[in-house]
């Protein structure tokens, strides 16, 4: 119906349908009782730090990125600069002469047991990757959408995908009580990697509902502005798809077997925080922004926090929100571990 131009006046016009609508549901959600507050404090850090650091590019291979390197060296430095990291492991793919820095599967969790290892009350333990994320099917029966999340290491083809049970088990489970774990992963299909209990709104409440309902209204409405506008009936078809999909894996009532066996299985005594590029179904942006390629989640973080270092956690996500709004589909998200009232100033 139109020409080129017309179908990305289209596509940004739908898409940006797409995200104000999600947000709307979002935000009502507080308002109708879908969600619940936070009860639990948030401990102190007066112990040691440890951060562990994963970026891949996967050089030389198909789907070969750009920025996750970049974003390591970024997000290191300026932690680095705003607070003192006691001990620190770093695993990227342009460290070939060190086998061991290699970001390979078995490195991986060898690093997750490194990070966690002797933790006690008041230490602060820190996570960030920047890489490929995947998604396969859930064989346990404690996803909602059926899908459980992976990591993906640089030897995939080789060693497979790091599932998120398996992220959970070697590096959340048993945490000690007091133990603070900041996890900032910059990936596609990254919500749940850590599979954490609660998910929070910008309002620093807990959503008691699947976000997948939301998610395919969103969808859906956005596939009829994109078909309306330039009447791509194949592109409006996959987004409808896309869109029931997240329907009818959702519930009514938001008490879904799947949520209960992971708020039963998955809760925390320690404090878990995870900040999370996009969510479960969405993908994250390997982006080039200022010249430098860039994850779009990572610099979002950076970015907000410079603004402001002493905001709240809620207001961080608000603030990421913002900045990629607009400019990506992705929507960061913000998860624990237990039900942690998140109105300090954000801190590792």
């Amino acid at each position: 119906m139109f020409g080129s131009l017309g179908k990305k006046f289209a596509d940004d016009i739908a898409t940006q349908v797409q995200q104000k609508l999600g947000e709307h549901l979002s935000n009502k959600a507080s308002e109708t009782g879908t969600t619940e507050q936070a009860t639990e404090s948030l401990g102190q850090v007066t112990g040691r730090r440890k951060a562990l650091f994963i970026g891949i590019n996967y050089y030389g291979q198909n789907g070969e990125l750009r920025g996750c390197i970049n974003d390591v060296h970024n997000i290191k430095n300026f932690l680095s600069k705003n607070y003192k990291i006691d001990e620190v492991l770093v695993l990227t793919d342009d460290q070939k002469s060190n086998p061991r820095k290699m970001p390979t599967r078995q490195n991986i969790l060898a690093a997750f047991r490194w990070l966690r290892n002797g933790a006690k009350s008041g230490d602060s333990l820190i996570f960030h990757y920047s890489g490929h994320g995947g998604s396969v099917k859930d064989t346990d029966g404690d996803e909602e959408d059926g899908m459980d999340e992976t990591l993906i290491p640089v030897d995939y083809k080789q060693a497979g995908h790091i599932v998120d049970d398996e992220v959970h088990d070697v590096l959340v489970r048993g945490l000690p009580k007091g133990v603070r774990l900041t996890s900032i992963l910059d990936c596609c299909h990254s919500e749940s990697i850590l599979d954490l209990p609660y998910i929070y709104t910008v309002n620093g409440d807990l959503q008691i509902i699947e976000t997948s309902k939301n998610e395919g209204i969103a969808t859906l409405v956005g596939a009829g502005t994109r078909f309306l506008l330039d009447g791509n009936k194949k592109k409006a078809m996959t987004s409808i798809k896309d869109g029931m999909k997240h329907l009818m894996s959702s519930t009514s009532g938001g008490n879904s077997a799947a949520r209960e066996k992971t708020i039963k299985t998955r809760s925390t005594e320690a404090d878990v925080i995870q900040f999370s590029g996009c969510r479960d179904s969405q993908t994250s942006a390997d982006a080039q922004i200022g010249g430098e390629a860039t994850g779009a989640m990572s610099y979002a973080l950076i970015t907000s926090l410079k603004k402001n270092k002493n905001q709240n956690y809620t207001h961080l996500l608000k603030e990421m929100r913002t900045l990629l709004n607009g400019k990506y589909t992705q929507v960061p998200c913000m998860s624990a571990g237990r039900k942690l009232v998140l109105d300090d100033s954000f801190a590792i």
